[in-house]
């Protein structure tokens, strides 16, 4: 009887596991004897999400290999000890443990490791890489340290912003250094890498281009890093203090094993091979990151996927001795690449540089909205390279025709921001690429058997058929192909809130409220969603959830890694990096004193001061250090959080009223300060604004906001729904001629009733719009309690009200939480006389330890300022 085949896998990465997928797939695996020998623990995991590790602490939840695949297939794992040597000769693998595995052929899929840069202190503890699940264990376990509030990134690359976000879902303040002049070098333009440094600064991010990393100072008296010394792009030296540095600068080919077994390497590193993946040794191959195809090596997925692909049917056509396929060669694809940081969205494939001869570009620049959008075309029109930033709709088949030999869309169709272009169509009515996912391959016509085969949902697609399982480029055009499939056969499609949580806003909070989940992973769970979470949608939206049924401090526990920048600090993030504190002014009546004690801070603080237009003041200019010392003068003077910053019940604007108007039919200011202080803190779908008018003059202008209170003589009128945003819309009328009691009841039915259905950042203009009845509806609902519902939306809005608590003075009463807000580790009450902070719009400069203002001796008010 012939004996099996010897096959030794050195590496049980991605690619290394999906080699060993690949195999099986082939049917040739009866007749092999395979051994993967592997240096980490984990058995083959999804290192591009590595970054959501930090939402769930699980290793399991990236694991690519299925429960019992290795016993299944006869496949013996080696996990936890490395290959140190290969003797040729012998053809024996050594490990460091001692252990010998003979082989017939070798593939090896050592992957990479981290650049790490020959910087003075480099070696410091407190200086972590960024590859393996043990790598972001040891990260998470120093952010966790008391007295570990800000870390640094050193490089802006893709791995680096990943790192970047890791660290900031870990609820550290976050820096990101990179040394050339933009963030993703070698993905982005100029244009393009300045739109995503700009959403990346306004998720709180600070980003330093054109800087290098000269020193790392440790500090022996806590074990942990004290300071990181940069030079500037202006070549000024800057001083950082932080408590960790993660070092994400690059990686390099994983080929030291190979170089010592005497196989050559490519002029750059990574183990010389041929277009068939074989070094000059035939028995050994080498795939994926640690792999120089013809001298050039990849750093993406997909291009290893592609390589185990062709390994293993080389492999399996050797040992059954039959012909390849032809088609398993290696050639150069196109790359691709998308970020998947919270709340950026970012794609580049192609020669995004246009750096091909005679190459034109079509480009959407929207600095407004930071969306960017290039198409490259070559000499006939086809589109050779793409870069997608803020709005990557049309990415799928954006990728499609990066493959596609002729081009068939139309390119200002494609760069249009949120136009998702149909699969193009050639003349014969077949689509003119099949290729829906570029990592796996997959084709279009996959998807669809796979779908008629029972996958009806997006993770089904990706269990089963490997779509969006790489970058997750593809998810647009799979939804899409599902969409229609199903559409097709008749099915009801489930529409989820984003690709991790198969569930709408809608089922969420029902699901979150009935069965008490209080969790992401918990919810994941019962969802039946996928294990890598935590998007922009859907986090954001199970944080606001969860506010809205306990009402508790929502920087407590996991809730805390949830909020977006905003809630996180409790205050507004501005352009420069400061925050807006904005204390509630119920009905905009405040004392003078209250406008004192308002001035006073201003003027302490150095802060520039605005009225907004929902009669409150507005505080800029406040660094995070500043915020707790701020809202201790403001509490102290009566004042509470107005909840600027959150997707809740903002303001209660109002006019004078019939008190001091001649006009007025009702105490509309009365009315304004019950209703704002019955809602406050309400957090709801999107913000809500609400005007109480004490007359038909409307000086309130309560029929642009989402509630709005207008006074008769017959009692109040209610109109509900109206927007005066991006999007205007005049409010309808819900019921009228409503005493006190009956308006503020209809109130809490219909504001409960908005939380409990709205979707996710949806206004109340935009739901009832899209409610099945309209208005109609919502008075059916919440007047002639046609659901029955009344009770408990009134039940639920009393236990909101009795829960309430100042999210300002919960901070200030506990030290922990305090303790949050310090931009400087080691100067937490002063500002670092290193940095300069820029004055803007007349802002004052923030008085002195002990200096008093110059004119408070004589009046008691600060002087006027005059606006530079």
């Amino acid at each position: 009887m012939q004996q099996p085949h010897r096959v030794v896998v050195v590496g049980n990465g991605m690619v290394g596991h999906r080699f060993l997928e690949e195999l099986v797939w082939s049917g040739a695996m009866p007749l092999l004897d395979v051994t993967v020998v592997g240096a980490e623990r984990h058995r083959a995991y999804d290192r591009v999400q590595l970054s959501s590790w930090v939402d769930h602490r699980s290793a399991d939840a990236l694991c690519l290999v299925e429960d019992g695949f290795a016993d299944m297939h006869g496949i013996t794992e080696h996990l936890g000890d490395p290959a140190v040597r290969i003797d040729r000769r012998a053809r024996t693998v050594l490990t460091a443990g001692g252990c010998a595995f003979g082989y017939d052929t070798l593939v090896l899929a050592t992957g990479s490791r981290p650049f790490v840069p020959p910087i003075p202190g480099i070696d410091s503890p407190g200086v972590h890489v960024y590859r393996t699940i043990d790598d972001l264990k040891a990260i998470a376990r120093l952010a966790a340290e008391p007295g570990v509030r800000r870390g640094a990134v050193l490089g802006g690359g893709l791995l680096g912003l990943e790192a970047a976000n890791a660290l900031r879902s870990l609820g550290l303040e976050t820096h990101v250094i990179e040394l050339a002049d933009r963030l993703m070098p070698m993905q982005l333009d100029s244009l393009a890498a300045a739109a995503l440094r700009r959403r990346i600064e306004a998720l709180g991010l600070v980003v330093y281009t054109g800087a290098a990393c000269t020193v790392i100072h440790g500090d022996a008296s806590t074990g942990h890093l004290a300071a990181i010394e940069l030079m500037a792009a202006d070549g000024d030296p800057v001083d950082l203090a932080v408590d960790l540095v993660v070092v994400a600068a690059g990686i390099r080919p994983e080929d030291g094993i190979a170089e010592e077994a005497g196989l050559p390497l490519g002029e750059r590193g990574g183990v010389l091979v041929d277009a068939e993946l074989r070094t000059p040794d035939p028995r050994v191959w080498a795939i994926g990151e640690c792999a120089a195809v013809e001298g050039r090596t990849y750093g993406l997925v997909a291009p290893g996927y592609t390589m185990a692909r062709i390994a293993a049917g080389r492999l399996a056509a050797l040992v059954t001795a039959e012909q390849p396929d032809t088609s398993l060669t290696f050639s150069a694809p196109e790359p691709t690449t998308k970020l998947k940081l919270v709340g950026v969205d970012v794609a580049s494939g192609g020669d995004a540089h246009g750096s091909t001869p005679g190459c034109r570009s079509v480009v959407w620049d929207d600095q407004s909205s930071d969306i960017y959008r290039k198409i490259v075309l070559d000499g006939d029109r086809r589109i050779i390279g793409a870069i997608l930033v803020g709005d990557i709709s049309g990415w799928g088949t954006v990728q499609g025709e990066l493959h596609a030999p002729t081009g068939l869309v139309d390119p200002g169709v494609l760069v249009l921001p949120g136009r998702v272009a149909a699969v193009p169509v050639s003349s014969n009515g077949a689509p003119a690429s099949d290729l829906v996912c570029s990592c796996n391959r997959v084709t279009r016509p996959e998807l669809i058997r796979a779908i008629s085969g029972g996958c009806h949902t997006v993770s089904d697609l990706k269990r089963h058929a490997r779509a969006g399982t790489g970058c997750g480029g593809c998810l647009p055009v799979v939804e899409e192909v599902l969409a229609e499939e199903l559409t097709r056969e008749g099915i009801e499609s489930r529409q989820g809130m984003c690709e991790h949580l198969p569930v709408t806003r809608q089922e969420l909070f029902d699901l979150v409220r009935i069965r008490g989940l209080t969790s992401l992973a918990d919810v994941v769970r019962a969802t039946g969603g996928t294990s890598v979470i935590g998007c922009e949608v859907c986090r954001p939206a199970l944080a606001s959830v969860l506010a809205s049924l306990s009402n508790g401090y929502i920087l407590d526990g996991e809730q805390a890694a949830l909020q977006d920048t905003n809630d996180h600090a409790l205050a507004n993030l501005q352009r420069d990096g400061t925050y807006s504190v904005v204390p509630r002014i119920p009905g905009g009546e405040i004392t003078p004193a209250g406008l004192i004690a308002i001035g006073e801070v201003a003027r302490d603080f150095g802060l520039y001061t605005k009225i907004t237009g929902g009669q409150r003041i507005d505080l800029f200019g406040a660094r995070l250090e500043q915020l707790p010392p701020i809202w201790e003068r403001l509490v102290a003077a009566g004042f509470e959080s107005g909840h600027a910053y959150g997707k809740a019940v903002r303001t209660v604007k109002s006019c004078v009223g019939r008190t001091w108007c001649r006009y007025g039919v009702q105490d509309s200011t009365a009315m304004a300060i019950a209703l704002e202080l019955r809602y406050r803190g309400l957090r709801a779908p999107h913000k809500i604004k609400m005007a109480v008018s004490g007359c038909a003059r409307e000086c309130a202008e309560a029929q642009s906001k989402d509630v709005g209170v207008i006074a008769t003589d017959a009692g109040w009128n209610l109109y509900v729904g109206g927007n005066g945003g991006m999007r205007p819309r005049h409010a309808d009328l819900l019921a009228e001629g409503l005493s006190d009691a009956e308006l503020v009841r209809t109130i809490d039915r219909f504001l409960m009733y908005y939380v409990r259905t709205g979707d996710r950042l949806e206004r109340t203009a935009t739901w009832i719009e899209r409610l099945d009845g309209g208005v109609d509806h919502v008075r059916d609902v919440v007047l002639a309690d046609s659901l029955g519902l009344a009770a408990e939306l009134e039940a639920a809005m009393a236990a909101h009200i009795a829960n309430y608590e100042d999210e300002w003075a919960a901070t200030l009463a506990d030290p922990e939480r305090r303790a949050r807000f310090i931009s400087y580790v080691n100067a937490p009450n002063t500002p670092d006389p290193t940095i300069t902070h820029v004055l803007e719009r007349g802002q004052p400069r923030p008085l002195l330890p002990g200096e008093r203002h110059p004119n408070s001796a004589q009046s008691g008010h600060e002087s006027p300022v005059v606006l530079r």
